[in-house]
């Protein structure tokens, strides 16, 4: 079996104040072994971080599985499992990047690091000095350290978000537009993490704009148009 399968898969939003269900996308399907890494191309709008929020299960699907092989659970599929489950999957095996920073408020930078490695059964002098190195490849300036990310740019604070998903090595990475706000430097040190993970075996599965970014990078690539998955080689890109 795969790594993660997409059947059938499709979502519907409803509109409530005007008592409408529209439906977002259909009938995708997609799958892709361990350590590859597919992304995912398509106009604004298309459904893109839908589906990536669905595997997550920030969405439940109305239509279709998403199956993954898990290294706990084996064979599941994760829009039924129980949630406690999916709790497990998502501090152990599934990491998640989005545009956004959502975390514990009065946590320091560095704290936040720490913890993530914390959960991962790492003792607290390694914890203490791998998020360090995170945070030193990423560039954050170590001023910043032990402040709170409420005070940061949205450039630093996507870093963080990166470094933190990034430091735990998942079994499973997703990545919602994480290079959207970052410079070139910037972007150049999430390709490097992103090859990285990849040689350790950490399968991806991601949504960029930047098609330039995703050039050598991305093993195959899912046309949000076209309903096409495509050796990444064999794309041109035409993402607006």
């Amino acid at each position: 079996m795969p790594m993660l399968e997409i059947k059938e898969f499709g979502k519907r939003f409803t509109i409530h104040h005007l008592g409408k269900t529209m439906p977002a996308i259909e009938h995708i399907n997609f799958s892709l072994e361990a350590g590859e890494f597919i992304g995912i191309v398509g106009k604004s709008g298309s459904g893109k971080s839908t589906i990536l929020k669905s595997i997550y299960r920030s969405y439940l699907p109305d239509t279709g599985g998403i199956l993954y092989n898990s290294s706990r659970f084996g064979d599941i599929d994760l829009s039924t499992i129980p949630e406690r489950q999916m709790l497990y999957l998502r501090k152990y095996e599934i990491g998640y990047v989005s545009q956004f920073l959502n975390v514990m408020p009065r946590t320091t930078c560095k704290q936040l690091v720490i913890n993530a490695l914390l959960e991962m059964g790492e003792s607290k002098e390694v914890a203490l000095v791998e998020a360090e190195k995170a945070l030193t490849h990423f560039e954050l300036d170590p001023k910043l350290w032990d402040s709170y990310p409420n005070t940061f740019s949205g450039g630093e604070k996507l870093r963080l978000n990166i470094a933190m998903a990034t430091v735990k090595n998942p079994r499973l990475l997703l990545l919602d537009e994480p290079t959207a706000s970052l410079d070139q430097q910037s972007k150049l040190k999430v390709r490097e993490i992103i090859e990285k993970l990849k040689n350790k075996g950490t399968t991806l599965v991601g949504i960029f704009h930047d098609i330039e970014f995703m050039e050598g990078l991305c093993d195959k690539v899912f046309d949000m148009q076209t309903r096409q998955l495509t050796v990444a080689k064999e794309v041109v890109g035409n993402e607006s």
